[in-house]
């Protein structure tokens, strides 16, 4: 595709190949709409598209003809076709413009015969531009395209193995118990062997968000990022200035703009200062030891800036670290060129964190997403 002039970058490969794990390619109109909606930025771009899925999947085009002998003729369905003679008795090739289009250049040998050459141009997409501009430069026209934008992101979980098994002639161990009883079946004759393997389920997704002053330019994407966590990945959302607030019940909401709506007359601490320690130690002991923090994927999005003490904050990350199989932090003044972590606040909180980034754009969104799916080192 990226031959064929689509502008499909490194990471919408990548994200391509996290979606085929989410979606298996189980057929080809699964694979087609997977496809399409990771790679295709643009309604214009859909024609090729179309184009090289059908040449790669409907066997015109063999990748593995371009193998092997370098002089061997080209793969059948990859030279180009041409269509009738045009008005100067040449044929006119496929995916090239009319005389005088933007997609032919002319230029002259010396001796005045001009020879056209094809020109590929290509022309960034708006999704492509806002995907690397930070938040805080984004109109407000620009910011309610990214909110669709981030709408699209897929918040996915480490899988964890359950104390339920599964039962079956293939697993980790026999069940000697459900063995013996089928054995009774046949005259005591262990005939059938059941195995039991346990099942693995998501681990929990909890998401702090700082909705202080300081994070004003990013919280309503952030928001945006927990709504859709709550109502595709059935995560627990909270929000957190002067005082900690759960807002799962009122972003399940399907509507984006009234789960918003609704979060933002549930929250009376918008725009206030930053108590980090108080915001954290208040999710710790209200909700985290009762089993919501517990072996759970915990993503606290903060700019670190808090008034509480340096010892505190350390403190209430201690024993959250205690509980979470990981914490990832994501902290948009990350982004800025000789950002160091040297505020009180983020310096005492990051030696328990097991991620930090930055998410102070869409791009860098991206990586939260494979912050979040990363499983911890020395798990199974």
């Amino acid at each position: 595709m990226h031959r064929a002039g689509l502008p499909v970058t490194p990471e919408r490969a990548a994200g391509l190949a996290r979606a085929l794990r989410l979606v298996p390619p189980v057929d080809r109109a699964a694979l087609y709409w997977t496809c399409r909606v990771a790679l295709v930025t643009d309604r214009a771009q859909l024609p090729v598209f179309d184009a090289v899925f059908s040449a790669v999947f409907d066997g015109r085009l063999d990748p593995a003809d371009s193998r092997g002998d370098p002089n061997a003729p080209p793969p059948v369905g990859s030279e180009p076709r041409t269509r009738a003679a045009g008005p100067d008795g040449r044929p006119e090739r496929e995916g090239t413009a009319p005389e005088g289009g933007a997609g032919l250049s002319s230029g002259g040998d010396g001796d005045g015969e001009e020879t056209e050459r094809e020109v590929l141009l290509a022309v960034a997409s708006t999704e492509e531009r806002l995907r690397e501009t930070s938040f805080a430069d984004l109109t407000e026209e620009e910011i309610d395209g990214v909110r669709e934008l981030v709408r699209r992101l897929v918040l996915s979980t480490p899988e964890r193995r359950s104390r339920r098994v599964r039962l079956g002639r293939r697993g980790d161990r026999l069940d000697l118990r459900r063995t013996v009883r089928a054995a009774h079946r046949t005259g005591g004759d262990p005939v059938r062997l059941v195995h039991a393997r346990r099942r693995t389920r998501p681990r929990r997704l909890v998401l702090l968000c700082d909705v202080s002053g300081s994070m004003e330019p990013y919280t309503r994407i952030y928001l945006t990022l927990l709504q859709g966590a709550v109502a595709g990945a059935r995560a627990e959302a909270f929000v957190f200035s002067t005082r900690l607030t759960r807002l799962t019940r009122e972003l399940s909401v399907r509507d984006p703009d009234q789960a918003l709506a609704l979060a933002g007359a549930t929250t009376s601490d918008w725009a206030g200062g930053t108590r980090l320690a108080e915001g954290i130690g208040r999710f710790v002991a209200g909700h985290g030891r009762r089993g919501l923090a517990r072996g759970a994927v915990v993503v606290v999005l903060s700019d670190g800036w808090a008034t509480d003490d340096p010892e505190e904050v350390a403190e209430a990350m201690r024993r959250l670290r205690r509980l979470a199989h990981r914490v990832v932090w994501v902290n948009p003044r990350k982004a800025a060129p000789g950002y160091a972590p040297l505020v009180a606040g983020m310096a005492a909180a990051l030696p328990f964190c097991d991620a930090f980034v930055s998410g102070h754009s869409l791009a860098a969104l991206e990586q939260v997403v494979a912050a979040v799916a990363e499983e911890r080192p020395g798990t199974t």
